[in-house]
């Protein structure tokens, strides 16, 4: 028996209980990722993998993940995003559950690569959902305020709750966490949340996808590989760079691209991807080094790790919230510049003042990234999907996921090769301090990269190309649907 699905417009509390049923999807993500950072060295020593295994098993989720948002966003505003979003749920938990039984690391990576094809259609369809729900714009920013929070919620609880779980059952209860709320986010979106799809369906784009999966695979398998493999790779960058190509020469022909190129015609939207790409790398690079670090070099146990990075969470926590109402209020300039600014400070505290080495120091680096990674998301998101029509809701929402994915996978295969090249399982911890000096200084390279192209797409000549962007959108899109009428 299947439950009637109400086709009027949700009222106030069934809007927040539909925002509350989203989140849960961004929680089960977010909390996987932060939960997974804690477990790294566990795993490492009960699989005997080396650094190289390690970003494989973060970056096979993340690479999967990044090559399908797009795909997942459009199909969820072809076929129903509330369909496509319980197939997610599904396949996520399904994953997590094969996750927590693999014997060993190749089955380890293929079953995270099962939880990102359920991931990939969590997160943008969520966001669409939610943006086709709050069709206030203050409103909106409010929402994706607190939908900025659950990121904060699983940073602060990440941690703690995975130091606790690895100390004490071992790694692959980590994967345990996602069952339960996986199981009762399907639930809740059977019961409550509404079908919805976009007035046009969107025809699929095989060749796009084609491409989008040769470019991110090729580029990140180079970098992860080419400590070990040096020039063998090479061949990968002819391999991105066609794709690349073949995306900029064959998309804008198609009449329903899987990437609308049109819109980076608006400034605030390409900004947006490019801050989203910087900061999440910053954060993906941040995370693994201070997992290693604190586990292999200072020797503490998962809890003792979790509870030390608790001040970067606790401030992720309390600004997410705080950002996404001044964005509401005055708009993403001042977040953009404050998040930019605080990152970069954080990053330059480790590259170039040895943070390590004193304690206070340390937790000043965290407070400042937490401030930063906090602030930072409510922007991201409000900037990529106000001012799109919002029957393109889902695919503007999708390309910001992948940009956050992107920025993730690419954080961790170059942080991640840099101290791989410097540094072995056998060495020690001056070793793995001097290693780390360049990655610190990428990380602090990315914080200024939000600060710089934030104060730059977020002014009045920005506003402008995203309204004349949006009026573009809308006329095709008008065109498009009288055609297909008449």
């Amino acid at each position: 028996m299947s439950v009637p699905v109400p086709t009027s417009a949700p009222g106030p509390r069934r809007r927040l209980l539909i925002l509350a049923i989203c989140c849960t999807s961004l929680l089960i993500v977010s909390l996987d990722a932060t939960v997974l950072n804690v477990a790294l060295p566990s795993i490492r020593r009960e699989l005997g993998t080396s650094v190289t295994g390690l970003q494989w098993i973060i970056d096979a989720y993340t690479l999967v993940l990044a090559s399908l948002l797009v795909l997942a966003g459009s199909t969820a505003d072809r076929i129903g995003r509330r369909k496509v979003f319980l197939t997610g749920l599904a396949l996520f938990t399904l994953g997590s559950a094969l996750c927590s039984l693999a014997p060993d690391l190749p089955l380890l990576v293929v079953f995270r690569m099962v939880q990102a094809v359920g991931g990939s259609m969590l997160n943008p369809v969520a966001m669409s959902i939610i943006t086709n729900t709050f069709t206030d714009p203050r409103e909106r920013a409010r929402a994706i305020g607190a939908w900025g929070g659950v990121v904060g919620i699983s940073m602060a609880a990440g941690p703690v709750v995975g130091g606790l779980l690895v100390g004490t059952v071992g790694w692959r209860s980590v994967f345990w966490l996602n069952i339960p709320v996986g199981l009762v986010a399907l639930l809740l979106t059977w019961r409550y949340v509404p079908e919805s799809r976009a007035p046009k369906p969107r025809r699929p784009d095989p060749v796009g996808q084609v491409l989008v999966i040769a470019l991110l695979g090729s580029v990140t398998y180079a970098i992860i590989e080419a400590p070990s493999q040096g020039a063998a790779v090479l061949p990968l960058a002819g391999v991105a760079v066609a794709a690349l190509a073949g995306l900029l020469l064959y998309e804008p022909r198609r009449a329903e691209p899987l990437i609308d190129l049109r819109f980076f015609r608006s400034a605030p939207f390409s900004g947006a991807t490019v801050i989203a790409v910087s900061a999440f790398a910053a954060l993906s690079g941040f995370l693994f080094l201070n997992t290693l670090y604190l586990q292999g070099t200072r020797g503490l146990s998962p809890l003792d790790a979790g509870l030390y990075m608790l001040p970067m969470a606790g401030l992720t926590f309390v600004c997410a919230p705080l950002s996404g109402r001044l964005v509401g209020a005055r708009g993403p300039r001042l977040p953009l510049i404050v998040a930019g600014a605080t990152m970069a400070a954080s990053g330059l505290l480790f590259a170039a003042f040895a943070a390590e080495s004193s304690t206070p120091l340390l937790f000043t680096a965290y407070v400042l990234f937490g401030l930063g990674f906090g602030t930072v998301n409510a922007p991201i998101t409000n900037t990529a999907v106000s001012g799109m029509p919002r029957a393109q809701a889902g695919v503007a929402a999708a390309i910001a996921s992948t940009s956050r994915q992107t920025g993730s996978t690419l954080g961790v295969a170059v942080i991640g090769s840099v101290l791989a090249a410097g540094t072995s399982a056998t060495a020690p911890a001056s070793t793995f301090l001097a290693a780390s000096r360049p990655a610190w200084w990428i990380i602090t390279a990315c914080g200024l990269a939000v600060l710089a192209v934030g104060a730059a797409t977020s002014g009045e000549w920005a506003r402008e190309t995203a309204r004349r962007t949006a009026e573009r959108l809308e006329r095709t899109g008008a065109r498009v649907v009288a055609r297909s009428g008449s």
